[in-house]
């Protein structure tokens, strides 16, 4: 018989997984092309040539050894490549045992986050938060503690994280470019937040979750959370970056300036065979090894933003425009969001409830999606927007 908190999360289930399986209904009913399916955050751009060419060239010879197994933190001269990214990036001295490969950006976070908590021990989530955070702190006996985001700019409220803070505060998650509201935390932000836990008089370790870090757009940089925060656990993956999503390879990177460096580094190997994972898929360590600085084209992703935000605008919906990651986070025009995203359906618009990201009254729509999907959506948005009165 499966655990009692198993039961009430296959109840409780995910929203996201809920609008893909409608999404199958109305495909099989109407036709793909009459379904305009915006809810999942599934890259469709392929990987860059360069990343390509690294498979080929380390697939096309003899094995010698590319699939064996390595330390569990993973190979040395990757770890080494990437700790020296992220030194120049945040002006620290930021070395390869800093690193630890890992599967994924969530494989990152549950590493760390078993590394640092013990029993009800509290960590803080901004909402809006990607859901799967609260999964991953009682993974390992943590309690979330949600924090309400300004709901006009969506971005934190330094004082809500501060009454937030108690004696068994550990951690708090930040992830920027946001999903699902695609703000980036500015430097300022960034330094307001380590003044905050500096404040509080106790250690609060900071776990950044960047895999959308490089997808920055209107010539915007996300900036450096090692160099703004004291005590930071970047977790990040070359899952959006590179088009990589099904292949699970990313790092964690521990801020040199961390409380319990030493100890941290070698407890991040041991988690890492501990959870299971041993270490992070050695072909794809490679490949980035060979292909670090390939990006996918981030400029079509903008045009596809743009154009999304356009059709939105012109539906009469109150939005913004991210100003990164894959995603609108859009005010619904009622306050109930789950029936706005049953009405969307109606009209075989798919899109995701704020409330799956604990933050009512939105709708969240992902824009990693075919151009031609984008047009052919339009006087479907233009029918919710006449249906709501908001033109």
């Amino acid at each position: 018989m499966i655990s009692n908190s198993m039961k009430k999360n296959i109840q409780g289930g995910s929203v996201i997984r809920k609008m893909f399986e409608e999404g199958i209904r109305l495909r099989k009913q109407f036709g793909a092309d009459q379904v305009y399916d915006f809810s999942l955050g599934n890259p469709d751009l392929e990987p860059p040539q360069e990343v390509l060419e690294a498979i080929r060239n380390l697939t096309a010879g003899e094995p010698n050894g590319l699939h064996a197994y390595m330390s569990n933190p993973g190979y040395p001269e990757v770890r080494a490549l990437i700790a020296e990214k992220q030194a120049l990036k945040s002006g620290l001295t930021v070395k390869a045992d800093s690193v630890c490969m890992t599967v994924g950006a969530a494989g990152a976070m549950n590493v760390i986050l078993k590394t640092i908590l013990d029993p009800n021990d509290e960590v803080i989530i901004l909402a809006p938060y990607f859901v799967d955070y609260l999964n991953y702190v009682q993974n390992h006996g943590g309690k979330p503690v949600i924090v309400q985001s300004d709901p006009d700019t969506l971005l934190p409220v330094i004082e809500n994280i501060v009454h937030a803070i108690t004696p068994r505060t550990k951690a708090l998650i930040i992830n920027s470019p946001n999903n699902p509201s695609g703000v980036i935390y500015s430097e300022a932000i960034l330094a307001q937040i380590d003044q905050a836990l500096r404040n509080s008089g106790q250690t609060i370790y900071v776990v950044s979750d960047e895999p959308y870090s490089d997808l920055a757009y209107d010539g915007q940089t996300t900036p450096s959370t090692l160099k703004f925060i004291e005590h930071s656990i970047v977790c990040t993956s070359w899952s959006k970056t590179m088009s990589l999503p099904g292949e699970r390879i990313g790092y964690l990177c521990i801020s040199p300036r961390c409380e319990d460096f030493d100890a941290m580094v070698v407890a991040v190997g041991q988690c890492n065979r501990m959870l299971g994972f041993i270490n992070a898929p050695a072909l794809f360590q490679r490949v980035v090894l060979h292909s670090i600085d390939a990006k996918v084209n981030i400029g079509r992703y903008e045009s596809r933003r743009n154009r999304i935000y356009d059709i939105l605008s012109a539906a009469g919906f109150d939005v913004q425009k991210p100003a990164g990651g894959l995603y609108f986070f859009v005010r619904c025009p009622i306050k109930d969001d789950f029936e706005f995203v049953a009405s969307c359906v109606e009209a075989r618009i798919l899109v995701v409830p704020g409330s799956g990201f604990g933050f009512p009254g939105f709708f969240r729509l992902c824009f990693a999606v075919p151009d031609t999907m984008i047009e052919n959506s339009v006087n479907a948005f233009m029918e919710i927007g006449r249906r709501y009165h908001l033109i």
